[in-house]
């Protein structure tokens, strides 16, 4: 059906749409704060929960394969039943986890709650599906720029703030101000943003879902502990033996399917394909960044290369690429808006690995890391501003969640390898420092020359999406099926 806009036109539109707007990048940010509530804890968690680093290392792993897993299903749900409801729901998740991980003292719940935490990160692509259903055009590009950047932001924000916190006070006390946050963010998507009347019903794909959830679970396993199992262990093969022929499978079943949890058709389109790729590719690039920058602060400058900063410094260092991020929402828009979002993720890409070449000759002084970090932080805020543009404007209005949460997928599955190949080369290139070894400033800089060539292989892949279409080109296929939510049954 086609759609209708939730406010009249009139005076009273533009207020609503800002206040939807606002609520929904919060949602966003809190989500995103629980990529980095816990980095100030890893060196300490073996003590504080009574286990071995191994083992404790899956209080971060835990999170990243139920967000992994979560994030398709709960779109797919959001376009059938309701985003709102999705949200809701997946914000309630997080605040239970946040609960559970507040009240742990040994390595079992807390992991629990960090699944928990996790399954809340369909929570951005939800958003964006609401925004494109509730706002008024004219505001949608530069409101979805700025959700999609608050998966960054939320990133780089927290990351001091968790410091803080966890240098000054008791670490429960993080997860506690997690649940507060993720409470405040539920009672006002609850109070202040509608829920939308554009659904597709039928029926849930559960055997789709059990799928793509087990293949996504074994490779993503596979990525982010096979260097602690061995890349050529029985265990980590066979894990991505099974992961291969799992999602053959699946994509044989949701081919068959009348109503399949992601419709593999559409994401075949090119300008879908295309956007999903760069995303993933684009993913890797931007996490290279993340793994260097913290460890360069943080070694003793008894290396001569490190700047022997403290945790809660190293977090005010990289915070401003969050401020920067959301600071390019609004232009990523108005590229988008003038030369189409094609222009806008291959313009993120350049900037990007421009922010990388930067840091060859600046990785001495903590001033030239505020700057690459900055400059990065740009190219990403361009870059996640045009996907989900890119995406929506290749989908029906039926299936925008769907397709929103792959792409958020997409870039996931992007970090998750390169934390897995920054590991590898971090391992391999190294120093000896008294009794400690620790990555070289050859290791590093490698990583972020990585990150590069990943910005230019995004760069490579937005060139091949369409040109910019008109509007009239935004495709309707099945908006027939979507139906209005009172008329649902």
């Amino acid at each position: 059906m086609p759609h209708v806009p939730a406010e009249p036109a009139g005076a009273s539109a533009p207020p609503r749409a800002n206040t939807v707007v606002v609520v929904l990048a919060l949602a966003g940010i809190v989500v995103s704060l629980m990529q980095t509530l816990v980095i100030p804890l890893i060196p300490q968690l073996p003590k504080l929960l009574s286990a071995s680093a191994a083992d404790t290392s899956w209080a971060i792993t835990a999170t990243l394969l139920a967000g992994a897993v979560a994030t398709p299903v709960v779109g797919r749900l959001g376009d059938m039943y309701g985003k709102r409801l999705m949200l809701l729901i997946s914000i309630a998740l997080l605040v239970t986890g946040s609960v559970v991980a507040a009240l742990s003292h040994t390595l079992a719940p807390m992991v629990v709650g960090r699944a928990l935490q996790g399954l809340a990160a369909g929570v951005i692509p939800l958003g964006i599906s609401i925004m494109r259903d509730e706002l008024p055009s004219e505001r949608l590009g530069a409101a979805t720029a700025l959700m999609s950047a608050s998966l960054g932001v939320g990133g780089a924000l927290g990351l001091p703030a968790a410091a803080l916190l966890a240098e000054y006070t008791d670490w429960h006390v993080l997860f506690w101000v997690s649940a507060g946050f993720g409470a405040l963010a539920a009672v006002l998507v609850l109070t202040l943003v509608p829920e939308s009347a554009v659904r597709s019903g039928g029926r849930f794909d559960l055997v789709g879902a059990a799928g793509l959830s087990t293949g996504l679970f074994c490779l993503l396993l596979v990525i982010s502990k096979g260097a602690d199992w061995g890349w050529t262990s029985a265990l980590t093969t066979g894990l991505f033996g099974a992961s291969v022929v799992v999602l053959v499978l699946w994509g044989w079943w949701e081919l068959r399917t009348g109503e399949p949890l992601v419709d593999l058709r559409t994401t075949a389109r090119r300008q879908v394909l295309f956007t999903n790729l760069a995303s993933a590719v684009f993913g890797f690039a931007m996490f290279a960044m993340s793994l260097v920058l913290p460890q360069l602060l943080q070694l003793p400058e008894a290396t001569g290369y490190g700047l022997g900063q403290s945790m809660l410094a190293m977090g005010l260092v990289m915070a401003p690429s969050g401020l920067v991020m959301m600071a390019m929402a609004p232009l990523s828009a108005r590229i988008s808006k003038a030369r189409g979002p094609k222009v806008t993720l291959m313009l993120g890409a350049v900037v990007v690995a421009a922010g990388y070449g930067l840091s060859v000759a600046m990785m001495s002084a903590i001033w030239h890391l505020v700057l690459v970090s900055a400059v990065i932080g740009a190219g990403i805020g361009l870059a996640y501003g045009a996907m989900p543009a890119l995406i929506m404007a290749a989908v029906p209005m039926s299936e925008t969640a769907a397709a929103n949460s792959l792409n958020t997928l997409m870039r996931s599955i992007g970090t998750s390898t390169s934390s897995a190949v920054a590991g590898v080369v971090l391992a391999q290139m190294t120093i000896t420092l008294g009794s400690a070894t620790v990555p070289s400033e050859n290791g590093l800089r490698l990583v972020m020359a990585i990150g590069a060539g990943a910005a230019l292989v995004a760069f490579a892949l937005a060139a091949f999406l369409p040109g910019r279409r008109p509007a009239s080109a935004i495709p309707t296929t099945h908006a027939a099926s979507a139906v209005p939510a009172d008329a649902a049954p």
